[in-house]
């Protein structure tokens, strides 16, 4: 049944209440409803059409209506649409379990299906947890996160978050985690290489607490709800090193940048790093359905093995654990991943996505431009020479982004860095068309009253 414009206008603000955002200015603004998406665009009820700036949040990979996604979900959808996990299977789930072990980092062998991204964090917080109690060391209760982190909404993931604008209200219900500064080179207070100071930072705190440590846990490559913040290279090897010389794990949340986001499968790939933990979702299906998964390395899955009365299983589980519909989205992404070379392909979009980004480099408004592959944060500021933000009730961003909305190109800020994220999937001629607008909507939005 078809609705009048109107009529779902009225509707969402009776009833819908939108995440990661303020109801009472939102319900003023003009209401961006999409009704269908083909390849890198969106189209609303109207008719208009959007190029999708940020992969639906992130999540879109191959494009929107991919043929042989949508034929992939048909055919599960005619075979059975859920069936659980717990104490049965089904092809679907095994099968990209075992296509996920065979690309992911080395040691990486086990599959543990979840939802989203927080709940694979989530799983992954909870399998460090109970690995260092089933091998006798019940004392590595804690976890150090970065500061600015971002790793998902649920109390657990929220607890290794560093992100006060979203968690702080929440402290009360937390986990006790420790804290090391990320590297953002750009608001450094520091005079010094502040890159070689957050690592020994890093450093000191692993050393001073091993022994209470279950794990670090990061972002590899480059942070993202931080507001796109990259780690200079060396930076995730080095973290590798110092968590095998302490014996504490490391989780690799790849909930963003997995799936060819910095221009290889893993950001991990990059230095060659494999995790003891790690956490995928957003693009794991082609941006098509929800489903997560945490990877594991066999040594921890061992430590799990027992008799029924010893109780040693991981107690944790989804419902909708392993979907057969998404877990065939899934498989159907890594076919195309597979059969077009996407990630080889992807070196002239990011040069040419490089080149675009250097163009807007001595507008007075931009401060930092920070990309990894197809990773884009914009940062806006009043004074590009003092570095000085634009004050926070002026929502420079979010100008920005209507800007680009009237233009025809669907981004979302984070505060007033201004994120690119286009799916892999995005032609030339629409990187420059991205580029182009982004910069135009930088000079209305940043524009003085």
């Amino acid at each position: 049944m078809a609705y009048s414009y109107e009529t779902l206008v009225n509707w969402d603000r009776e009833h819908l209440w939108h995440p990661f955002t303020q109801m009472q200015g939102f319900r003023e603004e003009e209401l961006l409803v999409i009704t269908r998406g083909e390849g890198a665009y969106l189209y609303d009820l109207q008719g208009r059409r959007y190029l999708d700036g940020v992969s639906s949040l992130w999540t879109n990979v191959h494009g929107h209506r991919r043929p042989e996604l949508d034929q992939a979900v048909r055919e599960q959808l005619e075979q059975v649409a859920h069936s659980t996990l717990l104490g049965v299977a089904h092809p679907p789930a095994i099968v990209l379990a075992r296509r996920l072990a065979e690309i992911a980092p080395p040691g990486l062998t086990k599959v543990f299906y979840s939802d989203s991204g927080s709940t694979a964090v989530e799983v992954a917080l909870k399998m460090a947890f109970q690995y260092w109690q089933l091998r006798g060391l019940p004392r590595k209760q804690r976890f150090l996160h970065l500061s600015n982190a971002y790793h998902g909404d649920t109390l657990g993931a929220v607890s290794v978050g560093g992100i006060a604008l979203f968690h702080e209200i929440f402290r009360p219900l937390l986990l006790e985690t420790l804290e090391a500064p990320a590297p953002y080179c750009y608001r450094c207070p520091e005079e010094q290489d502040c890159r070689e100071q957050c690592l020994e930072r890093l450093e000191e705190l692993v050393a001073a607490h091993h022994r209470e440590l279950a794990a670090v846990i990061l972002e590899p490559v480059m942070q993202g709800a931080a507001g796109m913040i990259p780690q200079p290279p060396g930076y995730l090897a080095r973290v590798r090193e110092v968590t095998r010389r302490y014996e504490v794990l490391l989780i690799a949340d790849e909930v963003a940048t997995g799936f060819g986001r910095t221009g290889r499968m893993f950001a991990c790939e990059q230095e060659k790093v494999s995790p003891d933990l790690m956490c995928l979702a957003k693009g794991i299906t082609g941006g098509y359905l929800p489903l997560a998964a945490t990877l594991s390395t066999d040594e921890i899955y061992q430590a799990f093995l027992g008799e029924f009365q010893e109780f040693k299983a991981f107690f944790h589980g989804h419902t909708y654990t392993g979907n057969p519909l998404a877990a065939a989205a899934g498989l159907a992404s890594l076919e195309i991943f597979e059969k077009e070379q996407v990630i080889a392909s992807l070196g002239a979009k990011i040069e040419q996505l490089s080149l675009l980004l250097a163009g807007m480099q001595d507008h007075p408004h931009v401060g930092d431009i920070r990309q990894r592959g197809l990773m884009v944060g914009i940062e806006l500021v009043k004074d590009r020479e003092t570095r000085e933000p634009f004050p926070p009730e002026r929502r420079t961003g979010h100008r920005v982004i209507l800007a680009a909305r009237k233009r025809g190109v669907i981004l979302r800020p984070l505060g007033d860095v201004v994120v690119l994220m286009p799916p892999l999937c995005i032609s030339r001629e629409e990187l420059e068309t991205l580029g182009r607008i982004t910069y135009e909507s930088i000079c209305q939005g940043g524009r003085q009253e």
